[in-house]
């Protein structure tokens, strides 16, 4: 039972934040761009990394789990067909109450078949956001693939006009580049794997292997993709370059062979 406006349940929870398509765009073979429409205050909590509670594409009345006061879910009893998937909002808007969620389409996922199948009035839900866990230093290494490209994409923009350092992405090739704006000495350089399977190619662990360790330790490195390259790249960064806890966040965004957020 909900209160008159709808905001809290007597246990004190509260529902799960649903958002409404308004356009669909591909802005690569790969990836889609779906733009939600909900409240300002959803719209402003949904990034920059949101919990997404995606429904299956023909359930056009999925039971949502609630959400308790310290953000955990609470998840309907029975089969509910909504999964669970962490990404990056590419763009949040809350003066036009719009979100763009980025979904890269390889992979059979619950998220990469929503997204598939969306069309504006379709509906998904947010259960809770959280920071990048960026730290901006005078030096920053930026590496991901197509998975990390939101995250990447926010990271550069975001960084400090003085900021020097080197951004690695890896993708299958040049059509799946896409346009990104950050500070000039940041040099992009974009790595194409081309037949290779998605997960498979060695490309961003050979580029940060290849990469020499700037002086000092004003030096930051935000890392995500695959997860045993993350764990490779996480391996070099601290060994060969000694980076501590603080200089460093690397995270698996996904696993070869299983359907994982946020590719999945």
């Amino acid at each position: 039972m909900t209160s008159p406006d709808g905001a809290v349940f007597t246990d004190g929870t509260r529902p799960a934040d649903v958002l409404t398509v308004v356009a669909v765009t591909d802005v690569t073979p790969s990836v889609r761009r779906v733009t939600l429409s909900g409240a300002p205050a959803a719209v402003s909590a949904a990034g920059p990394t949101v919990n997404l509670l995606v429904p299956r594409p023909d359930d056009p009345a999925p039971q949502w789990p609630r959400i308790q006061r310290d953000g955990r879910i609470v998840w309907p009893q029975g089969s509910h067909g909504v999964a669970l998937r962490s990404y990056t909002a590419r763009r949040q808007d809350p003066d036009l109450g719009e979100v763009d969620i980025d979904f890269v389409l390889h992979g059979d996922g619950p998220a990469a078949a929503w997204a598939s199948a969306a069309r504006p009035g379709a509906v998904l839900a947010v259960a809770g956001a959280a920071s990048l866990a960026e730290r901006f230093t005078g030096w920053l290494l930026l590496a991901g693939d197509e998975t990390s490209l939101p995250a990447i994409s926010r990271l550069l923009a975001a960084a400090p006009a003085g900021t020097t350092g080197v951004a690695f992405l890896e993708v299958a090739g040049p059509e799946e580049e896409q346009p990104l704006a950050g500070p000039p000495g940041i040099a992009v350089h974009w790595l194409h794997r081309g037949g290779t399977p998605p997960g498979e190619s060695t490309l961003l662990v050979d580029a940060v292997a290849a990469l020499e360790r700037p002086e000092g330790d004003d030096v930051f490195a935000w890392v995500g993709a695959e997860s045993a390259t993350v764990r490779a790249i996480r391996a070099d960064l601290r060994g060969r370059w000694g980076l501590g806890r603080a200089q460093h966040h690397a995270i698996g965004y996904w696993r070869r062979g299983r359907a994982m957020s946020p590719a999945g």
